[in-house]
């Protein structure tokens, strides 16, 4: 047995370092192919998705809009060179200067100061009065002294705090969230869950704020985020439910208007595309959006990507709203993202392949019949090459929509997106850390190809398989009660999802990584079916290794994923780096050797691990050690079963330093030796006369600045002020900025 000794605590995970990689998304090639309408579609459509991505800012910290809005005035004023004459002549050196280009493209990047992948908090690398000599001396101070001192003032602090309750996303004293107000805890957010399942409102686009009376009694106001405030122009369907409540001993209020402003340039913008719509379903679908986000009906954007759902094979892609809930800390609300992109016919060919396929997989899957959709939905599936993504970070897939009554019932569309991937998850032999030497060129080699199948394999049949057991609101189920079995207990089946209940709302903090590790567990299951290889071109020894890489990244990503965990309060801070562990820890549980995480000690005398995959084992011990997990994922999630569900993911999410792997002590070795995730640079698109250009720039943290300082040529002033506006009206929630809620951690 291997004893465990605990190491210091890399603080370098607070701060991006000077030599982050930075690449930029090449779409030029697609971009040119398309027909000058199209390209007016995809403008006007990036045009709203940049305006969306702005509400992040809102959805991150309190001290978020303060910060985008100083580097925002800083860079408009001096670009990154020009501001870097100053900040030399004002005594930083060129390191400090460049740790602080990093910070403010990370900023950028991230929509905020805490990163989208892990939920940590990052702060400038250089001293906070260098800083400042900077920004006060700087030539947006010279114009405008007082905002520019104001805005420093409100986040300075915050900028640079590493308070323990400040360092990662959070609900109550875990951490910071602006999805709730700051005195909201995990109960005031189960409270609130239950009270708008009693509504059948969606948490999708909702914020939280909670006060207390005189009395001592809570008062909430759920607030929708819309166009239009509580007065209720033009009746909708939700006029209605804008009022007060009273339940269970508490007062709701339900209110809209958040993000307002910005709102209203997003369905300007949904407005002028829709004049450059390819057909009726693109015409309708974007009706819909702008009827959801004008009114802040979640069903209006149901209906929407109904017609999105139908508009298949579109030259230009996109999808925009209040979609991803990895970062509530309670799991049911919505970052905002729009993405548009452009479909790369090559690979897209090989999807489709997969796609037509995917009846005959899905019977492979190791569940009964019954826990399976009645009727596979035929989705599309394309890989694309992405114009704009914005929000929070760019996913390398994506399966869309999230809405469980649609899934089920109208299908979905996948979505893998070619040239992140061909950036962001690209390795460099000598920066692989944790492999064996010998398996380092093979993994160089076949990392990205294998990528491509799991991201398939994960979106279309991981995604997109798996029935949920529910009963309506008229008492109708969608299973046989009587020959419905239950394969783990041999009983009939003893729970379900009632009416308005949603796999979100009952899994809660868990539902994001359950279903991300049900979704990458039937990727390596289905990637030993040498049909599917051969849909991507792999037959014989290639295919193997295909399989062995593919195995092998799984189990390298799951020691990497210790990182997203925070052991002061035993969580994790990423969903999909937890399902990636709780799959390393299934490997590992199987035994006969077939994975081996070993402590070591580098060549530079520091902490070191080596991960070690038999791949003589994959398919005798691997396979169904894997089979065995992915039933039980699937039944638990069929059946509702949260206890069940919760006793089984929890158990395997479990850090701990049990010995021979010691992970808590392997945690320190994964931070010493961590690689930050790259940051990527966008293009812009820029209308001139009818002529829309692309405009491009270089990848660095300088040019990731000059992208976001050219991105709102019309209206950057304006916006920085709403957002200003918008965060300070709600600073209250939040006691004062500088306060932060300290001495609650």
């Amino acid at each position: 047995m291997l004893a465990c000794a605990a190491g210091p605590m890399a603080d370098t995970q607070y701060i991006l370092p000077n030599d982050i990689g930075v690449s930029s998304l090449d779409c030029r090639e697609a971009f040119h192919l398309l027909s000058p309408t199209e390209r007016l579609y995809a403008h006007h459509l990036s045009r709203a998705a940049w305006y969306g991505g702005l509400a992040v800012l809102l959805q991150t910290s309190p001290e978020a809009p303060y910060i985008y809005t100083l580097l925002s005035r800083l860079f408009r004023t001096q670009d990154p060179d020009q501001l870097r004459q100053h900040a030399l002549a004002e005594g930083l050196t060129e390191e400090e200067y460049q740790a602080f280009l990093v910070y403010a493209a990370g900023v950028y990047s991230n929509m905020g100061n805490y990163k989208s992948f892990g939920d940590t908090k990052f702060v400038p690398n250089l001293p906070k009065e260098k800083l400042e000599r900077v920004i006060l001396g700087s030539k947006a101070a010279q114009q405008h002294p007082k905002e520019v001192r104001d805005l420093w003032q409100t986040c300075g602090e915050l900028m640079f705090s590493l308070e323990p309750r400040l360092r990662h996303l959070g609900l109550g004293k875990e951490g910071i969230t602006t999805y709730f107000s700051g005195d909201c805890t995990m109960e005031d957010a189960k409270l609130a869950q239950d009270f708008l399942d009693s509504q059948n409102l969606s948490a999708y686009n909702t914020r939280l704020f909670k006060d207390v009376d005189q009395e001592g009694k809570a008062r909430y106001e759920v607030r929708l985020a819309s166009v239009l405030s509580t007065d209720p122009a033009l009746d909708s369907e939700l006029t209605s439910k804008l009022k007060s409540y009273e339940f269970q001993g508490s007062h709701f209020q339900v209110t809209r208007g958040d993000y307002a402003p910005l709102l209203q340039k997003v369905v300007d913008h949904l407005e002028k595309a829709k004049a450059y719509a390819a057909n009726s379903h693109q015409e309708q679908m974007l009706a819909q959006y702008i009827e959801s986000f004008t009114q802040g009906s979640i069903e209006a954007h149901k209906r929407g990507s109904r017609f999105w759902i139908q508009d298949k094979g579109p030259i230009v892609e996109s999808y925009i709203g209040f979609i991803e809930s990895y970062r509530d800390p309670f799991g049911s609300r919505g970052e905002f993202e729009g993405f548009v992109a452009m479909v790369n016919k090559a690979m897209s060919a090989k999807f489709e392949r997969l796609v037509e396929s995917a009846e005959q997989l899905l019977k492979e899957l190791p569940w009964p019949p019954a826990f399976e959709k009645d009727k596979f939905l035929t989705p599309d599936f394309t890989s694309l090459d992405v114009l704009t993504f914005a929000g929070s970070g760019i996913p390398a897939g994506i399966n869309i929509p999230n809405y469980d009554d649609l899934r089920q019932t109208e299908g979905f569309k996948n979505v893998s997106l070619g040239n992140v991937l061909a950036v962001a998850y690209a390795t460099q032999r000598e920066k692989l850390t944790f492999l064996e030497e010998e398996d380092k060129d093979l993994y160089t080699r076949w990392k990205g190809p294998s990528f491509d199948v799991q991201v398939g394999l994960h979106e279309l049949l991981g995604h997109g398989s798996g029935k949920l057991f529910a009963q309506d609101e008229k008492g109708v189920f969608n299973f046989d009660q009587e020959t419905v079995i239950n394969p783990e207990t041999g009983e009939q089946i003893q729970s379900w999802y009632r009416s308005g209940e949603t796999w979100d709302s009952k899994f809660s903090t868990i539902a994001s990584s359950y279903e991300e590790c049900r979704a990458e567990s039937v990727g390596l299951y289905l990637c030993l079916n040498p049909q599917v290889l051969e849909i991507f071109g792999f037959k014989g020894a290639d295919a193997e290794d295909v399989i062995y890489v593919n195995w092998l990244n799984m189990v390298r990503a799951g020691l990497l994923a210790l990182e997203f965990y925070t052991p002061e309060a035993s969580n994790w801070r990423q969903a999909h780096m937890q399902a990636r562990f709780v799959i390393l820890r299934v490997l590992l549980e199987a035994g006969e050797g077939l994975v081996t995480v070993t402590p070591t000690t580098g060549s530079d005398g520091r902490p070191d691990a080596r991960v070690r995959l038999d791949r003589s084992k994959i398919r005798s011990v691997g396979r169904p050690a894997l089979e065995r997990f992915l039933r039980r994922l699937q039944v638990l999630k069929s059946t509702g079963d949260v206890a069940g569900g919760r006793a089984l993911y929890e158990g395997y999410a479990a850090v701990t330093d049990a010995p021979p792997e010691c992970f808590l002590s392997l945690r320190d070795t994964v931070l010493l030796r961590k690689e930050s995730r790259k940051l990527i640079v966008q293009p812009n698109t820029r209308l001139e006369g009818s002529e829309v250009q692309l405009l491009e720039y270089e990848a660095s943290a300088a040019g990731l600045i000059r992208s976001f300082t050219e991105r709102f040529p019309e209206d950057g002033p304006e916006l920085e002020e709403v957002l200003t506006r918008l965060a300070t009206a709600d600073a209250r929630f939040w006691k004062s900025p500088s306060e932060a809620q300290s001495g609650q951690a």
